[in-house]
């Protein structure tokens, strides 16, 4: 289990005035979002943790070197299954950048599915 807290987001409340926790697809799907949503070298202790995909702001739009930092983060991520490859589909609007990911979980290897827009 986890603290529930949404990447960027503030800590959440639980009904008792404890900290909230999140587990299961919640849980995983967080770990998720602040995986690729890291920047790269962002952890001291863990320099290889991210995809980093704020550093793509700014540069030619790349969907294939997005979709491949995405997949390569994701076969780390202990809560997504390594087999079947996860599948990426990135789509390029001006500005902005959505993924839509199909993973399968590592526990129940059920397919699971986030769709998040990168970049504003």
């Amino acid at each position: 289990m986890d603290l529930n807290q949404q990447f960027g987001g503030d800590l959440q409340i639980s009904a008792t005035g404890d900290l909230a926790l999140v587990d299961g697809d919640n849980e995983v799907q967080q770990r998720i979002l602040r995986r690729l949503l890291t920047n790269l070298k962002a952890y001291l202790w863990h320099l290889d943790y991210g995809a980093g995909l704020a550093g793509f702001v700014g540069l030619p739009a790349d969907g294939a070197a997005i979709q491949g930092a995405v997949i390569a983060q994701l076969q780390l991520e202990d809560g997504v299954a390594k087999s079947p490859n996860p599948m990426v589909t990135v789509t390029l609007a001006p500005s902005q950048v959505f993924c839509d990911l199909q993973y399968w979980d590592a526990v129940s290897s059920q397919p699971k599915t986030l769709s998040f827009n990168a970049m504003v």
